[in-house]
């Protein structure tokens, strides 16, 4: 007894303190439980587990899960850490595809009215990104279809926003992140820039277009296994981050696309909806610096960034009262 009480102190446990846990059954075990994570000395933690014990207990009674169903699923979850890396998380993904995500982000980051709405980061976004300055191509000749991006940051008092780190990314015209394909040697079609002292920033892209999140794995069996599609409206990654202002996630999707309705990671917003315009002037194509003059697509999109205090307003709002508690 004296070397378990060793032990246990090792790991700053006193067993004396625990409670006695005997003959656990379908109407004990939850209350065991949460009996032995009451002495957890984090409030939130503690908090957080006994609501996720509570409904994962309620979800294996309501369900009546079977031995089988529960191996499959913890299956599917080692499957699923197996397929991430350093370039691909399948677990976002997954959050993604259970609309989990689009949850957490609506409680975590409402926005006030006029400030721009933010969506889900998805499972691409790298830390590798090259800098480019105003008006260069964050995507290698051949990548697509030319577009040129370009609009200010400010704040919701119309003020501009100098110096705010703009991190973007995108597919090519294939439908593919640069992750996807194995012979990646360095980023292309993701870049980070700077805004001007106005707060003006411009970059030339590709057109993005629709595709199919990666199937390959356990998530996108989940997802054909439910009856659902695994396709992503055509959409422009981009991540503002600015001193003073809240960091910003969001993505801009060209109006049209036949999977706006229906996206598999229920990331779009009606306000991030956007209108892509053709540009035949072959004397501002060269200008923007497009190879020949060539025609291109022109998106145009201010970004209004909120203060702390005006998102912490928003979210008081918008948070459940549980979790306020």
């Amino acid at each position: 007894m004296l070397e378990a009480n060793r032990r246990a102190h090792q790991h700053g446990i006193d067993l004396s303190k625990l409670p006695q846990l005997l003959d656990m059954n379908a109407d004990t075990i939850t209350d065991n439980v949460h009996a032995i994570n009451a002495n957890c000395p984090d409030d939130r933690l503690k908090f957080i587990f006994k609501h996720l014990i509570q409904h994962l207990h309620d979800f294996v009674r309501e369900t009546s899960l079977t031995t089988e169903e529960w191996m499959t699923a913890l299956e599917f979850l080692k499957e699923t850490g197996k397929m991430c890396s350093d370039i691909r998380h399948e677990y976002i993904l997954l959050s993604d595809t259970l609309g989990v995500s689009s949850l957490v982000d609506a409680i975590n980051h409402a926005k006030p009215p006029g400030a721009t709405e933010a969506c889900v980061l998805g499972p691409f976004f790298t830390e590798d990104a090259h800098e480019f300055q105003q008006g260069d191509s964050i995507a290698s000749e051949g990548k697509g279809d030319y577009m040129y991006v370009y609009g200010k940051v400010t704040n919701t008092k119309g003020e501009p926003i100098p110096g705010a780190i703009i991190d973007t990314w995108e597919t090519d015209g294939h439908g593919l992140y640069d992750t996807q394909y194995a012979d990646r040697t360095e980023p292309d079609c993701r870049g980070r820039l700077f805004s001007a002292e106005d707060g003006s920033y411009a970059f030339r892209a590709v057109v993005p277009v629709s595709y199919p999140i990666p199937s390959d794995g356990p998530v996108g069996k989940m997802v054909s296994a439910l009856g659902r599609h695994v396709f992503r409206p055509a959409h422009l990654h981009m991540q503002i981050d600015a001193q003073g202002y809240e960091k910003l996630t969001t993505a801009f999707y060209p109006r049209g696309d036949p999977y706006l309705y229906s996206d598999a990671v229920f990331g779009v917003h009606s306000s991030l909806i956007v209108d892509l315009k053709p540009v035949t002037d072959k004397e501002l194509s060269l200008k923007r610096g497009f190879k020949d003059g060539k025609t291109h697509m022109e998106l145009h999109r201010d970004i209004v960034l909120a203060t702390p205090e005006e998102g912490q307003a928003a979210r008081k709002q918008t948070m459940p009262a549980v979790a306020q508690k």
